[in-house]
């Protein structure tokens, strides 16, 4: 992987993921348990959400980013350019940023895990994911002014998701969205 192309899923002939100079990328060590996320900003600068289903363990019925857990031996940019078109059935394109790196710990027997976010570009019909429908009950695009509906079914503490929109549409500047 160099530092500003990446092969993220796909065999070279596929595509090439562009990475923007200066964007981390942390490696797991052994043993430890990483999951990825994307903060997917359409070209009208709203961030993609998607409503996790009732019966999920973490985090049941509450708005989240795209992404997921990093499979053992699994590079952090190839897992995110999996959980994008697994989630979604868009195509990771670009990295623009490390957000943040966060280490949390579930309810659901995990353990303590590190969690990589990225502001990322995606190609796709941004207009219809394909959304995984077992483990998501609806998508929306969330600007300045829907904020709040991010904290919906959450438990005060668990805002996190919406902190890192917020964050991110504060700061995001030109065209992030898909094509």
């Amino acid at each position: 992987m160099s530092s500003d192309h990446a092969h993220a899923g796909a065999s070279p002939d596929e595509y090439e993921v562009a990475v923007d100079p200066g964007v981390q990328v942390p490696v797991p060590r052994a043993g430890e348990v990483w999951a990825v996320g994307a903060v997917i900003l359409d070209p009208a600068g709203r961030a993609f959400a998607q409503r996790r289903a009732p019966d999920r363990r973490l985090f049941p019925d509450c708005w989240d980013i795209v992404g997921g857990h990093v499979e053992p031996g699994e590079a952090l940019l190839d897992a995110l350019a999996r959980e994008i078109g697994e989630e979604t059935g868009w195509r990771l394109r670009r990295v623009r940023r490390l957000l943040g790196v966060s280490t949390w710990t579930g309810d659901d027997g995990a353990g303590l895990r590190h969690e990589a976010d990225y502001l990322v570009e995606v190609a796709g019909d941004l207009d219809r994911p394909a959304l995984e429908w077992a483990k998501h009950s609806g998508y929306d695009w969330f600007g300045p002014a829907e904020l709040p509906r991010l904290k919906e079914n959450c438990a005060p503490g668990e805002y996190f998701i919406h902190d890192l929109v917020a964050a991110t549409l504060r700061t995001a500047s030109g065209r992030s969205g898909g094509s």
